[in-house]
């Protein structure tokens, strides 16, 4: 419990961070229309799986995990408890989504502050312990039934609500690897 209020409140800091931006003129603002929403929210799940896939790969590099990202894997079978049980310094790299994309792509605002309710029911299905759909096929990559998997494991399954970018992965280092030699 401890962990998941310090985590809230960092991520609480990160919208007064994006306000501050937006007053400096760092941020662009699109107007609150419905496609200007959709579509920004669409960009923001995208980004958010970048973002949390890069993160969560240096969380898993033996510093990280022996310092800051082993209380997240506190629940080796995840519960919704554990969405928000993060170390303060990988919730201050989580809480970077928008902030890191709206200073580049131009949002609304609406977007920006409905996202984090889309995120955590992305996060409550791949913390529920519970798998969408028959454990095959799209239904059960899409809603992040992997991540209950990458408890357990401590492996593989580093996205957030797909294993796109796992698959992306794995496609890719494989290519670099065989470059090097």
């Amino acid at each position: 419990m401890k962990h998941s209020i310090q985590s809230i409140f960092i991520f609480g800091l990160s919208a007064l961070l994006l306000i501050y931006l937006k007053r400096q003129g760092a941020i662009l603002l699109l107007p609150n229309s419905f496609i200007n929403i959709m579509v920004g929210i669409i960009i923001l799940t995208i980004w958010n799986e970048i973002h949390f896939f890069i993160v969560h790969r240096v969380m898993h590099l033996p510093f990280f995990m022996k310092r800051v990202h082993k209380i997240h894997h506190h629940s080796k079978v995840p519960t919704v408890f554990a969405v928000y049980s993060f170390h303060w310094f990988e919730a201050l790299l989580l809480s970077t989504v928008p902030l890191t994309i709206a200073v580049f792509i131009p949002l609304s605002a609406v977007a920006i502050f409905l996202y984090p309710l889309v995120s955590i029911l992305l996060n409550f299905a791949g913390h529920c312990n519970y798998r969408f759909g028959n454990g095959k096929g799209p239904s059960w990559r899409l809603f992040g039934s992997k991540h209950n998997a990458h408890h357990f494991k401590f492996a593989n399954h580093y996205g957030f609500a797909s294993g796109i970018m796992d698959k992306l992965h794995k496609l890719i280092i494989p290519k670099i690897n065989q470059r090097k030699k």
